[in-house]
């Protein structure tokens, strides 16, 4: 009998600083609960020999100044800047992640070397400071089957003020501040997410990690 090969995926989650714990955590509550399709590993990435055997990455909430810095002095930020340029390579940032990915910062732009891959104006602290994090029961079934009721965290989060390029970037969700609706969920060609909030906060709620498996990793 011929052996069959089984197709594996590898999901990372960049591990210099901020919430990865939570986002592995998560991903392998998914993984316990349903099956895919394919195999996935979830692995934590410090290195460029563990980026490189990744097919999707997940930037994490944090600190997006100390993120990038840590980044350049460890001599990752080539081969992240390389692997989220790469279209084969599936990359979701949230939070923190969303900022580092982004090609222009609004605001305190000289304080992060950003990764410059997502086309999108992006404004740090859009909500405010540590004080004013909240979360919010959100309604995500324009693009999650059935989710209507996901509690999502904002922390000191960011916003996507304007899309530089609507043909390759599209919103999925929209929160209206000071006057006008601000992107903090958006979908840059079949292979970028990025979310403003944290979604692996949300504690024993899986539904926005098994979405982004389904439709970006195991397809």
């Amino acid at each position: 009998m011929e052996s069959q090969t089984v197709s594996m995926k590898v999901i990372g989650v960049l591990a210099l600083q901020g919430a990865f714990l939570e986002h592995a955590n998560h991903l392998k509550k998914c993984l316990a609960a349903n099956d895919y399709g394919v195999g996935i590993d979830v692995r934590i990435i410090k290195t460029p020999e563990e980026l490189a055997k990744c097919d999707a990455l997940i930037i994490p909430g944090g600190e997006s100044t100390s993120m990038s810095l840590i980044a350049q002095r460890t001599g990752l930020y080539p081969h992240l800047y390389k692997f989220v340029h790469n279209p084969e390579k599936v990359i979701w940032g949230t939070c923190a992640g969303l900022i580092f990915l982004s090609a222009q910062l609004e605001n305190e732009n000289a304080l992060v070397k950003t990764l410059g891959v997502l086309k999108v104006d992006v404004r740090r602290n859009a909500f405010g400071r540590q004080a004013q994090s909240f979360t919010k029961e959100c309604d995500f079934s324009k693009f999650i089957p059935g989710c209507t009721d996901f509690p999502a965290t904002f922390i000191r989060a960011p916003v996507v003020e304007e899309i530089l390029d609507p043909i390759a970037v599209k919103s999925l969700y929209e929160l209206p501040m000071n006057g006008k609706n601000v992107v903090v969920a958006a979908q840059q060609d079949h292979n970028i997410l990025v979310t403003s909030f944290h979604p692996e906060l949300a504690e024993n709620d899986i539904r926005f990690h098994d979405w982004f498996i389904r439709q970006f990793v195991s397809i």
